[in-house]
């Protein structure tokens, strides 16, 4: 009988009635995914679309992936919930195997739910280990919605909302070096993207970032690097920072952590996780089990499906292959792409969806961002760019 009256209750119901309950914050795109498989989503109209943008970057392993659904079934009638304030050999599980994912040098995590909560607590600590009051940040930078993670993401202050931020930022432009060094004295901390995501996969390259890490040693900054969007893989390594060999002090991590589970950590070397006392942090749901499960569970897939190779070879697949129709050059790395084009890109992302292909926009207004899930195959590569052929350049 209850299964009855949720079927129909949800028959009654579309997306299109969120109007009615919801503020009207977002800008969505023009259809409604009523179930997904793999890399596909199935929408209520009845098209099936290939999803290149992933729901931000979150959907990390597509779709009713098998050992995430088993994983997330197990857990929840195992123990569904319980805070931190009790010991949980899930959550014990979870953090080493984050832990031993991430590059050597970060040996203590702090779970909690999002990127904007693990970027603010990866400030706070960059602030009260040097008892410095500024943070440097890029120019094109996105860090969060939150008052301390907006305050470090560029051109907040259209939207920022609080009457101040909690502490001085200064902006510099990006691959910079000059501008870095002479931003850096008496500074917290230096904030960065490896690959800054919502400014339109905008890859700082391993030269700028060895150089970033020299300088904040040099003047005892803090390096913090954002790896909300960028890692789980999504370079073809596990983090950027592996792929480009530099590690910092803070490493931040969310998005697809646990696949579509709501879900962040901030991993810190053994100085940063010395000046962490009991009381100095804390989040209810952070750690909780369902999400430790997952996070367990997409490691163990990305590690024994081998789909960090996965990433590698078809990035390279990609950028061969769709540099065509209004695509005139492609940035990024890894999974996180931005197609640069002749045309708007909103025009282009239209474009892709009247073939059936799910893409996303970026700050930039010519770069289309792709941002597909790691189980990503060699035909989905081949439909993009036989779509791309299509469209005028």
């Amino acid at each position: 009988m209850l299964e009855t009256q949720l079927a129909t209750a949800a028959q009654e119901i579309t997306g299109a009635d969120e109007g009615d309950a919801l503020l009207p914050v977002y800008a969505q795109m023009p259809f409604e995914p009523v179930a997904g498989n793999g890399v596909t989503l199935t929408t209520r109209d009845g098209r099936t679309l290939l999803d290149l943008y992933g729901g931000h970057a979150v959907a990390l392993l597509g779709y009713n992936h098998p050992r995430l659904v088993a994983a997330l079934a197990t857990q929840a009638r195992t123990l569904f919930f319980q805070s931190n304030v009790v010991p949980l050999a899930v959550r014990a599980r979870a953090a080493r195997r984050l832990l031993g994912f991430a590059p050597p040098g970060l040996t203590r995590a702090f779970l909690v739910n999002s990127g904007a909560e693990a970027n603010e607590n990866a400030l706070r600590l960059a602030l009260r280990a040097t008892g410095r009051s500024r943070v440097v940040a890029l120019e094109g930078a996105f860090h969060g919605r939150t008052a301390a993670a907006a305050a470090v993401s560029h051109g907040s202050g259209k939207w920022y909302g609080f009457p101040r931020a909690p502490f001085d930022v200064t902006f510099v432009p990006r691959g910079d070096l000059a501008a870095l060094e002479e931003a850096l004295p008496d500074a917290a901390a230096l904030i960065v993207e490896p690959v800054q995501g919502m400014a339109g996969a905008v890859d700082l390259g391993a030269d700028y970032l060895a150089a970033a890490r020299d300088l904040t040693r040099r003047v005892g900054a803090r390096l913090l690097f954002d790896e909300v969007q960028c890692g789980m893989g999504r370079t073809g390594h596990p983090f950027a920072a592996q792929a480009y060999g530099v590690t910092p002090d803070v490493l931040t991590t969310a998005k697809g952590l646990a696949g579509g589970f709501p879900a962040g950590a901030l991993l810190v070397n053994d100085e940063i996780a010395r000046s962490v006392h009991s009381g100095d942090l804390g989040s209810t749901f952070g750690g909780g089990p369902l999400a430790c499960a997952l996070i367990e569970a997409v490691i163990e897939t990305i590690e024994t499906e081998d789909l960090l190779a996965n990433v590698r070879t078809l990035s390279r697949r990609l950028r061969e292959s769709c540099q065509v129709g209004p695509v005139t050059g492609i940035q990024g790395e890894g999974f996180l792409l931005g197609l640069r084009t002749s045309r708007p890109a909103k025009e282009v992302q239209a474009e892709l969806l009247a073939r059936g292909i799910v893409a996303g926009g970026s700050a930039d207004p010519h770069v289309v961002r792709l941002l597909p899930p790691l189980v990503l195959t060699e035909t989905h590569v081949d439909a993009l760019a036989r779509a791309l052929a299509e469209i005028r350049p």
